[in-house]
C-alpha cells in the first residue's frame, strides 16, 4: 500500500473519530438530564428488588448484552451483582419464537414471561422503528413495568408509544454508527449513576 493511500486511509480514522466527538459533544448538555432519569427509575427498581430486562437488534442485542453484564457482574466498583436480563442470548427461546410465531414477538413473549410489577424494560434502538423492541414495550406495560427507550434518530414509533414514567433517551445522530456510540457512552453513564445510587461516592 503506497504512502498515499496509507494517507487517505488515516484521514478517514481521524474524520470517524471528530464526527464522534462532535456528537458527544453537541447532544452531552441535551441528553444528561433524561439520562439521570433513567437511572433513578432503575435504581429505584433495584431498590425495590426488582430486575431490568433488556433487548435491541444487531449492534443494539451486543449493547443489550454489554449493559446486562455490568449489571450482573460489576462496572468499575466491587459490589454484588445486580438483577439483569438480556433477551438476546438464548437461540433456543429466539428461534423457537420466531418459528412458531413470528419474529416480532421474541422480546414480547419472553417479557410477558419474565416481567413483574416494578420491572424496567431497557429498550434499544437506533430507529425508534423495530417492531420487535416496540412490542416488548407494549408487553412491558401489559406487565407494569416501567420503559427505558435508548432510541435513536427522531424516535420513530417508539417515542409516541411511552407511557407517563417511561424515559426516553433519544439520540438524534447524524448516522447509525454515530448513534451506536452515544449509546455506549450512555451505558456506561446508567452504570455509572446506578453504582453511584446504591453505594455513594466511591
Amino acid at each position: 500500500m503506497t504512502d498515499g493511500s496509507n494517507r487517505s486511509l488515516i484521514a478517514r480514522v481521524r474524520s470517524n473519530f471528530e464526527q464522534s466527538i462532535q456528537t458527544a459533544r453537541s447532544l452531552m448538555e441535551e441528553l444528561a438530564p433524561t439520562v439521570t432519569k433513567a437511572a433513578v427509575v432503575m435504581a429505584d427498581a433495584l431498590l425495590n428488588e426488582r430486575k431490568i430486562l433488556v433487548c435491541g437488534n444487531g449492534g443494539s442485542a451486543a449493547d443489550a448484552q454489554h449493559f446486562s453484564a455490568e449489571m450482573l457482574n460489576r462496572f468499575e466498583r466491587e459490589r454484588p451483582g445486580l438483577p439483569a436480563l438480556a433477551l438476546t442470548t438464548d437461540s433456543s427461546t429466539l428461534t423457537s419464537i420466531g418459528n412458531d410465531y413470528r419474529f416480532e414477538d421474541i422480546f414480547a413473549k419472553q417479557v410477558r414471561a419474565l416481567g413483574q410489577p416494578g420491572d424496567v424494560l431497557l429498550a434499544i434502538s437506533t430507529s425508534g422503528n423495530s417492531a420487535n423492541i416496540n412490542f416488548a414495550v407494549d408487553a412491558a406495560h401489559e406487565r407494569g413495568m416501567a420503559c427505558v427507550a435508548l432510541n435513536g434518530r427522531n424516535g420513530g414509533k417508539l417515542t409516541a408509544m411511552l407511557a407517563d414514567g417511561d424515559v426516553d433517551i433519544c439520540v438524534a445522530g447524524p448516522s447509525t454508527a454515530r448513534i451506536q456510540e452515544i449509546h455506549g457512552i450512555v451505558i456506561h453513564c446508567l452504570c455509572d449513576l446506578i453504582d453511584y445510587q446504591l453505594l455513594g461516592e466511591a
